[in-house]
């Protein structure tokens, strides 16, 4: 950690990354006297997987999001290496609303009793109900975590709000640790970051992991830190940790936040004009960046129709639908709206947006029937046509950064 370097020579490094952990507190809002943050992992995954390595003991339990109701696959999926160490089990979506079951995540935690239950996810459109899972954390004594991952820029520009209220909410009202990757909503390099709080707990809450000798104090931050180093990673990145500071900067900005006003108002906006064209939408919308296509009722498979679009020139990629019983072949498509909000596009353009991906649905519905190669696609005339269409749209919006 800064000042206690293993090398020498880091007089300036310090300084970079403890300017990047006061612009990270600065961006959210938060105090030092009660967070504390560490901002050299790798990877968002690397974090959580820190967080656990600090925290639990071999064995132990955690409790996160399905993978195909929207949960990342670093809270404990079997293809994780968390799941070699801990032991996982996976609350669910409502099947029809496509929405986190509170009543039944609470019954399965107060069963299960995880010593980390996890709030946050991949492809989750709708706002989490931080309070609901703070009371179900302390009903069966768990550290409460939250991945914002693609979130934390809306986090940040404090555009994420409680139902039925225009009030913004954040999980660091009601969570213990956040963590977050940094080159997605927030648009930074990519790496991770890892927030825990610190000082005196609520005299309220429950008693908390490893804290069963009633102690009155948090006691996360050595451990946190010393299971990033040196426990899991060598030296950070430091020219990671510069850029993360740049970014973190732009964060704090109004015109971050009227940025991110109009990534949410982009998606809606291309969610509207999807449904407009009787597409399936998960959840019906979004409350976010994200929206997920089920494509199943065309006929088509997230693969055939990821494949096609890449050729076409547009980037989504596939995903499985919550209801769904294998991954192989997925049903749907996740598509995020704050690359293109870079580029400048109105809400006029995410209209135009949503005929091209409706026609590369077309397309690809024909090519699966067909079982045409991949090798052909690339001079199939309806490629061409879509492809130099998508291009002649593209080419109007300049790269931010870039002259060109």
């Amino acid at each position: 950690m800064c000042g206690a370097r293993y090398c020498g020579g880091n007089e300036y490094i310090d300084e970079i990354e403890n300017l990047c952990k006061d612009r990270a507190l600065i961006a959210y809002g938060l105090n030092s006297e009660d967070w504390g943050v560490n901002v050299q992992p790798y990877s968002c995954t690397s974090a959580n997987f820190a967080v656990f390595t600090g925290l639990l003991l071999p064995g132990d339990r955690i409790m996160g999001l399905d993978t195909p109701s929207g949960g990342n696959t670093s809270h404990g999926r079997k293809v994780s290496g968390a799941s070699i160490f801990f032991e996982s089990l996976p609350y669910k979506v409502d099947p029809k609303s496509g929405i986190v079951d509170y009543d039944k995540l609470e019954e399965r935690a107060v069963d299960f009793r995880p010593k980390i239950l996890i709030c946050g996810g991949s492809s989750y459109l709708r706002e989490w109900d931080y309070v609901r899972f703070r009371q179900i954390a302390d009903k069966c004594g768990a550290v409460l975590m939250c991945d914002m991952a693609q979130i934390s820029g809306l986090i940040a520009a404090k555009t994420c709000l409680a139902n039925f209220l225009q009030e913004s909410v954040s999980p660091f009202e009601y969570c213990d640790i956040v963590t977050s990757t940094n080159h997605k909503s927030l648009r930074g390099p990519r790496g991770g970051i890892i927030f825990y709080r610190k000082g005196s707990k609520p005299k309220k809450r429950g008693l908390l992991l490893n804290q069963g000798d009633g102690s009155d104090r948090y006691n996360f931050e050595e451990k946190i830190n010393f299971a990033v180093f040196p426990s899991l990673q060598g030296g950070p990145h430091n020219n990671h940790i510069a850029a993360l500071a740049i970014a973190l900067k732009q964060v704090a900005t109004p015109e971050y936040k009227a940025f991110m006003q109009q990534v949410k108002k982009k998606a809606r906006a291309l969610a509207s004009a999807l449904l407009d064209k009787n597409c399936r939408l998960v959840t019906g919308g979004t409350d976010n960046h994200l929206l997920l296509w089920d494509l199943r009722n065309l006929g088509l498979t997230g693969k055939s129709f990821d494949k096609v679009c890449e050729i076409c020139h547009i980037t989504l990629n596939k995903i499985a639908i919550f209801d769904e019983k294998g991954m192989i072949t997925p049903g749907g498509v996740r598509i995020g709206t704050p690359a293109m909000m870079s580029r400048g596009c109105l809400e006029s353009d995410f209209e135009i947006i949503a005929d091209f991906l409706f026609r590369a649905a077309q397309i690809a519905n024909l090519v699966q029937r067909q079982k045409a190669s991949l090798m052909g696609l690339q001079s199939n005339k309806d490629i061409v046509e879509l492809r130099t269409r998508v291009e002649n749209f593209a080419t109007q919006f300049a790269l931010p950064g870039l002259d060109v």
